[in-house]
């Protein structure tokens, strides 16, 4: 006599050995785990990414550069494979320039999986520095997209004048996800670069903005931060837009310190057409109504996703 496997939320038992049904029974309240073994059976083989590091801080007292942007990359086709957990880190913006003509921090790197986006550089330790560029690790005027990486993750930081008419000092603004950062005008601090625009939750939103130069506000302006999350002097680059720190100024021989870069993030997204992920760890939020047709994870900590 056949031996035979109980289904006990009210299904037709089925031998052993027979194959389970591929999807559970939409009006019994099946574990899904039960009837897929584990993995879901109906898993994206691609999805879409957004990684933004951190920005870097800008630079210190006395006409500090602005901090550049995190590294910006995304994708509309990345393969994933059912049943590996993929790692996503959410870097730190860098801290600002705290003393007489100190560097700020570079921002940290932010990972999903095997893509990294760098995180911002900060600006050199000279006053009337070029700012730090997007996307680059390394201080003072660099390139962006360092390492290199198609499409580019970041762009350049702006020149700086050092001493002006031996009393001021004009930095460069931080390189943007979208621009480079511009160099000083005269005695004004250059602006951040731009941040570039993605759509991946459903709503347009520009991150990754440039961190603007600091001047010697006596005789001239500091830099505005870059559109998308830039700092000015005094204010920091906005929390998971990746954005540069302002740089620090002079005021009547008194300096002040650079901002800080902002935090990066992380988002995922993928049609409804296939099931939730099978498990996530570091809290993201989940949205299936912002995007019509999609599943969005947002991480703003890192964490893991499993599909």
């Amino acid at each position: 006599m056949p031996s035979f496997a109980r289904n006990i939320s009210g299904g037709t038992s089925v031998s052993r050995g027979a194959l389970a049904p591929r999807s559970r029974r939409g009006n019994t309240n099946q574990a899904h785990s039960y009837w897929r073994g584990g993995a879901s059976g109906n898993s994206p083989a691609k999805v879409e990414y957004l990684v933004i590091a951190g920005g870097g801080g800008g630079g210190g007292q006395f006409g500090g550069g602005g901090g550049g942007a995190g590294g910006f990359r995304s994708s509309v086709s990345f393969a994933v494979s059912s049943g590996s957990a993929l790692t996503v880190t959410v870097g730190g913006g860098g801290a600002g320039g705290t003393g007489t003509l100190t560097a700020g921090s570079d921002g940290v790197n932010s990972v999903f999986s095997s893509v990294t986006s760098t995180g911002g550089g900060s600006q050199g330790a000279s006053g009337g520095s070029g700012g730090g560029a997007a996307g680059s690790d390394g201080a003072g005027v660099g390139s962006g997209n360092t390492p290199s990486v198609s499409p580019s993750q970041g762009n350049n930081g702006g020149t700086g004048a050092g001493i002006i008419a031996g009393r001021s000092r004009a930095a460069g603004g931080g390189g943007g996800a979208g621009a480079n950062g511009s160099a000083n005008s005269g005695e004004n601090g250059g602006a951040g670069g731009s941040g570039t625009s993605s759509s991946i939750n459903g709503v347009a939103t520009t991150r990754g903005g440039g961190g603007g130069g600091g001047a010697y506000l006596t005789y001239g302006s500091a830099g505005v931060g870059g559109a998308g999350g830039g700092g000015t002097y005094g204010t920091n680059g906005s929390a998971n837009t990746g954005g540069g720190g302002g740089g620090g100024v002079e005021v009547s021989a008194a300096g002040f310190n650079g901002s800080a870069g902002g935090s990066g993030l992380v988002i995922i997204a993928y049609p409804l057409t296939f099931d939730a992920a099978v498990s996530t760890t570091g809290s993201p939020t989940i949205n299936t109504t912002s995007r019509a047709g999609y599943r969005v994870y947002t991480f703003t900590g890192s964490g893991s996703i499993t599909f």
